[in-house]
């Protein structure tokens, strides 16, 4: 049995949906439904049971480790706008940690959903060393509530047999619908091409930055799901693998170059509106991101990444434009 816990999330149901491609249900989901539509991510998806993140720790398999393969912790609060401190500390720090501490006790393999976010402006680079990663500054408390459990993992002596904390980079791809205004530019261009024929991207407020041309590592989310798989399993044969990995695909592009893609995917002539970026954000906005990833190579030297444009053109045709976009239903 495989622990995914945010698994009816965007990354999280996504991931229970690779396992099942690879013939695995035996997995246990962690996740609060609510009254949203994440149940959706789900519905045709195969798994064992779900349960409450309240209830995780007392739960009976615990009583039988040996029995649990692997513990992936994708939950956590995503908004890089939450301002309750307290909140993201409880839900992204202390649960994490707490759940390292209990997969160290019955040592089971362990990976859990770090953040690019905790690179802050990336004034020191984008490289997923550990000494580096004490001396991070992140721009916003949802990064700093990521880096605190890097910190803290680092610092442990006593540690699963092998553990991962994977810095996710901007993900998109199916799934994310119910992220509401965090879901990815991706989504958001699909959705206004369809309602007005246009995609409205932010203006730059930053010299050396054409309007639209803020740069990301963006990363599809059915390679970040397979990386996160085959990297617990490489883990398993050499826990000295063990640690801080970033998962992005080591190649920024504009937010531009991801419109030009949605459009060509939809074989759509372009129409893009730039607009004033509200001045809440600019404070802590990025304007570049780019993945060191020379570590995740050498851990998984034959892995390949999607190029955006094949990922665009997967998620748009295979997923948004069809009549069902849940993974599992196609």
């Amino acid at each position: 049995m495989y622990i995914i816990t945010g698994a009816a999330g965007f990354i999280g149901s996504v991931l229970v949906h690779h396992f099942n491609t690879l013939g695995i249900t035996d997995l246990l989901l962690v996740d609060e439904l609510e009254s949203g539509e994440k149940w959706l991510n789900l519905r045709d998806l195969k798994f064992t049971r779900m349960i409450h993140p309240e209830m995780l720790f007392e739960d009976d398999v615990w009583k039988k480790p040996l029995s649990v393969k692997g513990v992936f912790h994708m939950g956590a609060c995503s908004d890089t706008t939450e301002m309750d401190m307290d909140y993201l500390y409880y839900n992204n720090t202390q649960f994490t940690n707490d759940l390292f501490s209990v997969c160290t006790q019955k040592k089971i393999p362990f990976l859990y959903a770090s953040s690019a976010a905790t690179y802050g402006e990336g004034e020191m680079g984008y490289k997923d060393d550990h000494k580096l990663c004490s001396k991070l500054k992140p721009l916003n408390k949802y990064g700093w509530s990521k880096k605190l459990s890097d910190d803290w993992a680092l610092s442990q002596k006593k540690t699963p047999p092998c553990w991962f904390g994977v810095k996710f980079f901007n993900v998109f791809g199916p799934n994310e619908y119910h992220k509401g205004k965090m879901s990815s530019v991706v989504y958001h261009g699909f959705n206004q091409i369809k309602e007005k024929g246009q995609v409205r991207l932010f203006k730059s407020h930053r010299e050396g930055f054409k309007d639209g041309g803020q740069m990301r590592d963006f990363v599809y989310v059915k390679d970040v799901c397979r990386a996160m798989i085959e990297l617990m399993a490489a883990g398993k044969k050499k826990p000295s693998l063990s640690g801080i990995y970033n998962l992005g695909t080591g190649e920024a592009r504009s937010f531009a170059d991801l419109a030009h893609a949605t459009f060509k995917a939809l074989k759509l002539k372009e129409n893009i509106e730039y607009f004033d970026m509200p001045e809440t954000l600019r404070a802590q906005y990025q304007y570049y991101t780019q993945a060191d990833m020379t570590k995740l190579k050498k851990a998984l030297p034959k892995f390949k990444f999607h190029s955006l444009e094949e990922a665009v053109a997967d998620y748009v045709q295979k997923h948004l434009n069809t009549a069902n976009a849940y993974l599992g239903a196609e």
